[in-house]
């Protein structure tokens, strides 16, 4: 994801002017700070659990993600095989309404929630809670699966096709079904609040957070402060790079959008996942050995970070802030698919939290524990005499993970951090330019001020570390995600019609294969 839970420190990027960019930041996080400490106290609260603590807003996630998977007798396991054949196209055509395919849809959702947080934010997960933290992480993950299903369903079931064929959905359109019976009111305050909220995280802080990072991890493999990219001014022209590339895609709308991650999104899985499997099976023998590890530290009473109960809360919490189950976010461009029937998009839903969670996650997780480095065993003994481990670390040693088996590594990391932070910034660019035009309305104007003000964050993130914004925008995704999932505990009984009426449909030959060349591709 885009770093949700880690925020780097403040302070002047790498190559920015030391100067009045310095002076700038530090008066914002100044002023901003008071107003991030006060909203991230609330959101990000923890509940006291004897000798530990659980932050609430993760117990919110995690319990909505077992309630719906009981509640729909664990269709993510029972249901794989028809999401495949949805991503496939076997049940939908070019004609059905809507602007993209199953595959690409899921490209685009998959895009918004592979970044940093994989790469870096396991790293420091499985630092902080040790290698038990890894199970832990899969579980929340295959739970989370459920809760895709749900919201992606409702995205779709209560869109809105528009006469130039664009759709607009998602929570936008479900939220004030579910809150109608409590009056227009608490209706129209429900889709403003989720909004807003979103507006800012997309906006003001995922964007500028990937951007920050991707010129980080660029700087780091062009010499580090003695590089060409230190150069004073460097960091600026690298943000407006970064955000005309940005700008070129967004642009096309979601078909554009939808076209680039659908190409990008599966050669940077391969990327990414082949130099894991490198490793893995360069050292098969030392599998059994991990996995053994990550199982019985799981439940180790005397684990890194308050026992078994510490190591649970810090692997459920990265899943959470990995995949985005929950937050509301995916439900927007899922919803542009073209299909007839909703829960379609719900079962090719659940294949997102599956790649991003158990698959990526999890090979990373996999890849530091085998490794096991001078520097891992260092930043465990750090995490355990409570010193704090951030994202740029985390980075670290999954850099240094991988070139201890691949030499060179660093480089293809740092290939690896920029098209997970581009694809993040084209999809977050969508799913800010729909929350716009819920509270401003659709017109040409309105929707390219937004995607300017978007750009113009992606190019500043690079330039400053605004600590105290980024906190502050973390936050409101999170109140998204309060918003999002009340809606969906209320519409749970819509979601089971869709899936009773779709295995129906398949039971009695009414929803059949359609021929190769009648499918929706692309």
């Amino acid at each position: 994801m885009t770093g949700l839970g880690v925020v780097p420190s403040a302070g002047v990027a790498a190559g920015a002017d030391p100067g009045w960019i310095s002076s700038v930041e530090e008066a914002i996080n100044d002023a901003f700070d008071p107003i991030a400490t006060a909203v991230t106290s609330v959101v990000f609260w923890e509940l006291p659990l004897g000798e530990y603590s659980f932050p609430l807003i993760v117990l919110w996630l995690v319990v909505a993600a077992a309630v719906f998977t009981v509640y729909f007798r664990g269709v993510q396991f029972t249901s794989l095989g028809t999401a495949v054949a949805l991503v496939r196209g076997t049940y939908s055509r070019q004609s059905d309404p809507g602007e993209v395919t199953h595959f690409q849809a899921l490209a685009s959702a998959v895009s918004g929630t592979v970044g940093l947080g994989n790469i870096a934010g396991v790293a420091v997960a499985v630092t902080v809670g040790g290698p038990g933290a890894t199970f832990w992480m899969v579980l929340a993950g295959l739970l989370g699966m459920c809760t895709k299903f749900v919201e992606c369903t409702l995205g779709v079931r209560y869109r809105e096709v528009h006469e130039d064929g664009t759709v607009t959905g998602g929570p936008f359109r479900y939220l004030p079904v579910a809150f109608e019976r409590l009056g227009p009111v608490v209706s129209k305050v429900a889709v403003t609040v989720f909004a807003v909220a979103l507006i800012l995280f997309g906006a003001l802080g995922g964007n500028a957070f990937q951007s920050n990072q991707t010129y980080a991890q660029a700087v780091e493999i062009t010499g580090g402060e003695d590089g060409f990219l230190a150069s004073s001014g460097a960091a600026l022209i690298f943000g407006l790079v970064l955000a005309a590339l940005v700008g070129v895609v967004i642009l096309g709308g979601v078909r554009s959008i939808a076209r680039v991650t659908s190409k990008l999104v599966p050669f940077m899985a391969v990327l990414y996942i082949g130099a894991c499997l490198l490793v893995i099976l360069g050292n098969v023998s030392e599998v059994p050995t991990a996995l053994g590890t990550i199982l019985s530290s799981a439940f180790d009473p005397e684990g890194v970070t308050g026992g078994a109960v510490g190591v649970l809360i810090v692997g459920f919490q990265r899943a959470a802030f990995s995949n985005e189950a929950g937050v509301g976010s995916a439900p927007i461009v899922h919803s542009a698919v073209k299909t007839k029937h909703p829960v379609s998009e719900g079962f090719v839903a659940m294949l997102e939290p599956f790649i991003d969670t158990v698959v990526i996650c999890t090979m990373t997780a996999l890849t530091i524990v085998i490794a096991d480095t001078p520097l891992y065993a260092d930043l465990l003994d750090a995490s355990a005499a409570g010193e704090t481990v951030t994202n740029d670390t985390g980075v670290v040693l999954t850099s240094r993970s991988f070139d201890s088996f691949l030499p060179g590594f660093d480089n293809v990391l740092a290939l690896a951090v920029a098209l997970f932070a581009f694809s993040t910034l084209i999809t977050w660019s969508y799913y800010t330019l729909k929350a716009w035009t819920t509270l401003v309305g659709r017109s040409p104007a309105k929707e390219n001020a937004i995607k300017l003000i978007f750009c113009v964050f992606t190019a500043l993130g690079a330039v400053v570390d605004l600590g105290s914004v980024l906190s502050f925008a973390d936050a409101m995704l999170f109140i998204c995600a309060v918003v999002n999932l009340s809606a969906c505990y209320l519409l749970l009984p819509k979601v089971k019609e869709e899936f009773r009426s779709f295995r129906a449909g398949l039971r009695s030959g009414e929803i059949a294969e359609v021929p190769r060349d009648e499918r929706a591709s692309g």
